[in-house]
């Protein structure tokens, strides 16, 4: 017997209403409006120092690293100690600004056309080459100030103006403004400098009431809560260990559980979801940005900030399965092969032929720097005066320094050559032309970027080729629906039944244009996906279906799917995104 019919755009209403009332009421959900409530110190959580009674060592190494110090309090001890006096006014606009350190308190001091105004400097944060610094600004927001302060250097600069983006083929652009909400900790920081945050939002009066339990990323960020842990282990026989230890032990993650527990603060993303929890797949909580984001080259490099995690799935070494994290770096985030000797360490256990023939491998002499194998394959670039290494572990490739002007590791080093000596030096070094497939890629998010649709057929054959990679064919998808060609349906068809669930989202996503009988029922089954990205993207593609419907057997998982999609856009009810 047949059902009763509903389109999607009918369930979507339905949904709405009850889960934006989830949303703003604390007595029916954890959301949003729940945070009000909530305390500092969340349920469960009893802080790093409770940690050192079984973990002293690791608690001293955790303390003291970039971590345990992502963010500070502000006071004399920590001036006297980081700081250098500010002498000279930075001139910012119509205003001059001069940081005073002196006293007990610090401020930055503003000279504009009305007159004086006084910023006191509460929270630093970072530290590692650039100290930001945080006011309280009315309604409770925290603002980045105006002066930053480079630690290499030791010198006061404009904090926006290191900042500014670039385009390609495009003037430079002006900075924005300190007080612009990208400047926010409230807004954009999202939990990488503090521990357990909760940003205490009102929309109806668009105040904040931000509360965390610790500054810099504690124990239980990755842990979790560690109360009931500490419980079971006080109470357990002397030289006993209980068998449930009532935490998150890392030791049992796969590589993805581990690569994702990092990525919360290194990747340049979107949230579908207000909370993420360690051992949780990414693609549940999150959309990554790609190539169609100018932030990074056509050819797949960045400019250098903190987007670890786009690059870091274009490696081939992560690409093979074991890699994560925590093989290079320590839990604190140091760096685990400091010593000279061990620098190529790192690379041993699956490149132990070219690490023993380092010198004939890099064509550079051994203990140089150039004999390094993250010399040449995690170069170091600089953005808003921070040091970043690329993470794809991909060859020098000085070819596409002369398209497109992005870095390569060889004039990193030797910048009294210019891209072309080293692309020459590269292929008398290298008969095979290992740059060739990364310009062929390169040129078609170029093209895509420029709406040169020419090259639509290789886009299209690359997507659904062999030898694809997800975040060029992710990008690629992002961009091809601009070309409004119907030879990219079929191509989507297969996409969104591709492995990676990045390309499986943006296949779904770019399903909305289609509106077919059979885009349809693709649709109907990618709700169905493991991943929320898959399932939230899908959903909202069938939304504007408006000519097919829903049968009775299917609207509880739609109506399901439905409100992981609009808790996803409400997750951040304080970014314009959400409305």
């Amino acid at each position: 017997m047949r059902g009763t019919k509903l389109t999607l755009t009918a369930v979507a209403l339905l949904c709405f209403t009850v889960v934006t009332w989830a949303l703003i009421d604390p007595v029916v959900s954890q959301g949003v409006g729940a945070e009000k409530n909530s305390p500092a110190n969340p349920m469960g959580y009893a802080g790093s120092v409770s940690c050192r009674e079984c973990h002293e060592r690791f608690y001293q190494l955790w303390s003291t690293s970039r971590h345990g110090l992502a963010m500070q309090p502000y006071a004399a001890d920590f001036a006297k100690k980081n700081l250098t006096p500010h002498a000279k006014d930075v001139k910012i606009g119509k205003s001059s600004y001069r940081a005073d350190i002196a006293g007990e308190t610090g401020w930055i001091l503003e000279e504009g056309p009305k007159g004086q105004k006084k910023y006191r400097i509460e929270h630093a944060l970072g530290g590692k080459n650039v100290y930001y610094f945080l006011a309280s600004l009315p309604r409770g927001r925290l603002q980045t100030l105006p002066l930053a302060y480079d630690v290499k250097k030791r010198e006061w600069f404009d904090t926006a103006a290191s900042g500014v983006r670039h385009f390609p083929g495009a003037e430079r652009e002006q900075p924005v403004s300190w007080l612009d909400p990208a400047y926010t900790f409230n807004t954009s920081c999202y939990s990488c400098h503090v521990s357990q945050l909760t940003r205490h939002y009102d929309l109806k009066t668009d105040t904040y009431e931000t509360t965390w339990a610790e500054p810099g990323i504690n124990c239980e960020t990755c842990h979790g809560p560690s109360e009931e842990h500490n419980r079971v282990c006080r109470e357990a026989p002397k030289g006993t260990v209980p068998e449930d230890l009532k935490i998150i032990r890392m030791k049992s993650f796969t590589a993805e559980q581990h690569n994702a527990s990092c990525s919360v603060c290194h990747a340049k993303m979107s949230p579908l979801t207000p909370t993420f929890t360690p051992g949780n797949h990414f693609f549940d909580h999150f959309d990554l940005a790609t190539l169609e984001d100018y932030d990074l080259y056509p050819d797949g490099r960045d400019l250098g900030e903190n987007y670890t995690y786009t690059l870091w799935r274009m490696s081939p070494c992560v690409k093979a399965g074991e890699l994560h994290c925590l093989k290079c770096h320590t839990s604190s985030g140091r760096y685990r092969f400091r010593e000279e000797k061990d620098a190529n360490n790192s690379c041993m256990p699956c490149h132990k032929q070219r690490v023993e023939n380092s010198t004939a491998h890099t064509h550079h002499p051994e203990g140089s720097p150039g004999n390094k194998c993250i010399s040449c394959h995690m170069p170091m670039t600089s953005f808003a005066r921070m040091n970043r290494t690329d993470h794809s572990m991909l060859p020098p490739t000085p070819a596409a320094t002369i398209v497109y002007k992005s870095p390569n590791a060889c004039n990193l080093c030797h910048a009294d050559k210019d891209a072309a000596w080293a692309d020459k030096t590269v292929r008398q070094w290298h008969p095979r032309d290992y740059q060739a497939p990364v310009l062929k890629r390169g040129a078609l998010i170029e093209a895509g970027r420029k709406g040169d649709w020419s090259k639509l057929p290789e886009m299209l054959n690359y997507i659904t080729g062999k030898n694809r990679d997800e975040v060029f064919a992710t990008s690629l998808i992002r961009m091809i629906p601009a070309s409004r060609d119907p030879r990219i349906t079929p191509v989507l068809y297969k996409a969104v039944k591709d492995p990676s669930p990045l390309v499986r989202a943006s296949a779904a996503d770019a399903l909305k244009h289609v509106q077919t009988r059979e885009a349809f029922q693709v649709l109907m089954q990618a709700i169905g996906d493991d991943y929320r990205l898959v399932r939230v993207r899908a959903v909202a593609s069938l939304i504007g279906y408006q000519d097919y419907a829903v049968e009775d057997p299917d609207r509880t998982k739609v109506e399901a799917v439905l409100k992981e999609y609009l808790t996803s856009i409400q997750s951040r009810p304080d970014q314009w995104s959400s409305h």
